[in-house]
């Protein structure tokens, strides 16, 4: 592959980086401060808008669905798109206001692929515009979520109507005041073939019968004003028409789903740790230890080194993972999407430790970025499957492929 960025890539990168500057970074503080006062912690800053109006005049709108759903899209490559979701990883808040934060990406890439028309007209068109938010309901306390096979959660269907029963949490995006729409996934078949007996269905988060139990702390955090929620679904009726796709498709749409997601966590988790390595590499220069600035203690540049070069491998499997999923598609593409879930993460984990390491007690603070970003990248190595399943599924093609070769 070229490693050079394609000159409409570089232009829009640019400009990118140039709302960032001017719009972003300059109100981040704020940004934090407003939802830390504010009595409702679920509603997001109103300058939230007048930022993602900029942003739409800007051409910097739904950039992440490729070319093949256009209109609805900005008709990139993942190749294209890799470079711009880091710029947006360097803020944790960013992506919303490009309308490229997930889960609201994925739940809109699952409706552009599968979904109805009445579907698309109805939820994917105002997700699009961002005048909505929505969430993605899978993961579930009872049982071992990695796996997805084992949820629990019931869809059956009665006449017209499908009947939810069931126990989610870690929903993302659901304690958002903004958020209309959850993509539920549970068996309509217990009895069918292991892959067959999920589906996955719309249900309005003012159904009744959906209750929003508790907010759920990731490493201490709450994530407001988004959130991820613990979510009882009791004798939840929704029409059969929201069922995505057909009976029996649920783990299809959701292999379908989590390819593009996993990489646009890692291309995020690179712009965390990128702007960790900037922040260092300032601090450094500030700090006087020992008679002398941090820069010049040699276990400092060394450490600073590490952490650049841990980047630059991951950015460019990243790249080149975007790029296998653009030539062959995201099922051949398959083992080096799990190579970066696996890398990318751990390395994130890694640079922001060390860049907290740098900073000293500052870096543990409220007075930085870095424990938000480091709780963001330790979660993201659970999130969209765990290290351990796309190592065990890694490992074994790997096997394969090179007994297949000898045989």
């Amino acid at each position: 592959m070229n490693f050079d960025y394609s000159q409409p890539t570089q232009d829009r990168l640019k400009k990118l980086q140039s709302f960032m500057q001017e719009h972003v970074y300059p109100i981040e503080a704020r940004y934090h401060e407003m939802v830390e006062k504010n009595p409702f912690k679920w509603r997001t800053p109103a300058l939230m808008e007048d930022l993602k109006k900029e942003a739409k005049q800007a051409g910097l709108w739904n950039l992440f669905l490729p070319k093949e759903y256009l209109p609805y899209g900005a008709g990139l490559s993942n190749l294209e798109y890799a470079p711009l979701c880091e710029q947006m990883g360097r803020v944790l808040f960013s992506s919303e206001i490009f309308n490229c934060s997930a889960p609201d990406t994925g739940n809109m890439e699952v409706l552009a692929k599968y979904g109805s028309d009445e579907q698309k007209a109805q939820y994917l068109e105002p997700l699009l515009e961002g005048k909505i938010r929505s969430a993605f309901a899978m993961t579930e306390p009872d049982v071992a979520s990695s796996d997805a096979t084992n949820i629990q959660t019931s869809i059956k269907k009665e006449g017209g109507e499908y009947v939810i029963n069931g126990r989610k949490w870690y929903t993302s995006g659901a304690m958002n005041e903004n958020c209309k729409i959850l993509i539920v996934m549970g068996k309509t078949d217990p009895d069918a073939p292991r892959h067959q007996q999920q589906s996955q269905i719309l249900v309005p988060i003012d159904t009744q019968g959906v209750t929003l139990i508790r907010p759920m702390a990731a490493m201490g955090y709450l994530d407001e004003p988004i959130g991820h929620a613990e979510v009882l679904f009791e004798n939840v009726r929704v029409p059969v028409e929201n069922l995505i796709l057909g009976e029996g498709r649920g783990f299809e749409i959701a292999q379908g789903r989590l390819g593009p997601g996993r990489i646009h966590h890692c291309m995020r988790l690179i712009g965390c740790a990128q702007r960790a390595l900037d922040m260092a590499c300032e601090r450094v220069e500030q700090r006087v230890a020992f008679g002398k600035p941090l820069a010049k203690q040699q276990s400092v540049r060394e450490s600073i080194a590490q952490m650049h070069c841990k980047i630059e491998q991951a950015r460019l499997l990243t790249l080149k993972a975007a790029d296998h999923m653009d030539k062959y598609g995201n099922k051949v593409a398959k083992n080096i999407i799990a190579a970066i879930k696996i890398v990318a993460p751990k390395m994130a984990c890694e640079v922001i430790d060390e860049a907290i390491q740098m900073f000293g007690a500052a870096g543990t603070s409220q007075d930085t970025i870095l424990s938000a970003t480091l709780a963001y990248a330790r979660t993201i190595r659970l999130a969209d499957g765990p290290d351990q399943v796309h190592m065990m599924q890694l490992g074994r093609d790997l096997i394969a492929k090179q007994n297949q070769a000898q045989a």
